[in-house]
């Protein structure tokens, strides 16, 4: 057994650390520092992923557990294959710094802020690889699925394609205007009891320039997530980053040194 295989193992699952996984299209992210640096925690607190065990592995079951249980208290994504993206790896790592930063809070501003951060690290990445890294798998993927919802939300493709020039062009500043309008319209979402109040409270997005890509991330998920499981008392520490992130011109740099990675 490869020496990084778990410390627990289950009839579905092994167990393992982030040195046991083959990394997909990891080259394409070589000019990203903060890549190796969000990889590095993983390997450094010794995070675990589930993968699944047995002779009839199937990919398409280990997608629907790992969005049924993306907020698994434990960690752990589900694969299917010992392998994941690398845009992954960042995600997986994001959520973990904002898990250990919040103290494991599971208050509903908690988990919205992870996930928004989380999330919208995906375009920085896209902005980041536009320019140095075309071939990317992560592009190929991502790009055409964030340019449906786009569609779907009435963007013609040149305003997509304007919209993803911005992006390249100020990367960091794309993330930062993303992560807040996640984070505030799941607060309105969760905080809407009908639909009529649901769509009121989206009609106020509408003019944020992100607001035709916002329903990629699915954010039903999370507003149920958080209905099943959250607690709704408010939580000073996610409002108080929330809060800097929105002053900050360089929102990363803020967060790497604010969780001291």
């Amino acid at each position: 057994m490869h020496p990084a295989m778990t410390k627990r193992r289950s009839p579905a699952f092994d167990r393992v650390t982030i040195d046991a996984l083959t990394i997909e299209d990891e080259q394409s992210f070589r000019h990203v520092a903060l890549y190796a640096d969000l990889k590095d925690v993983l390997r450094r607190d010794d995070y675990t992923f589930r993968v699944q065990r047995g002779r009839k592995v199937r990919g398409d079951r280990a997608l629907l557990l790992n969005l049924t249980y993306f907020c698994a208290s434990d960690g752990g994504d589900i694969l299917a294959q010992p392998s994941l993206p690398a845009d992954v790896v960042t995600h997986v790592a994001w959520h973990h710094l904002a898990s250990k930063a919040l103290g494991g809070s599971r208050a509903v501003e908690a988990l919205f802020l992870g996930e928004a951060i989380a999330s919208a690290f995906d375009v920085y990445l896209i902005g980041r690889l536009l320019g140095h890294s075309p071939r990317s798998s992560f592009l190929a993927t991502q790009v055409p699925a964030i340019a449906e919802a786009a569609k779907a939300a009435g963007l013609s493709k040149r305003g997509f394609e304007a919209l993803l020039h911005r992006v390249a062009r100020h990367p960091e500043q794309a993330f930062e205007e993303l992560r807040s309008l996640l984070f505030d319209a799941t607060l309105a979402l969760y905080a809407s009891r009908t639909p009529e109040e649901a769509a009121v409270a989206l009609e106020t997005f509408d003019r944020h320039r992100f607001s035709p890509v916002m329903h990629h991330y699915e954010l039903s998920n999370w507003v149920l997530h958080a209905r099943a499981y959250g607690d709704a008392r408010a939580d000073r520490k996610a409002r108080a980053i929330d809060r800097a992130l929105r002053r900050e011109a360089k929102p990363l740099a803020w967060l790497t040194e604010a969780w001291g990675e």
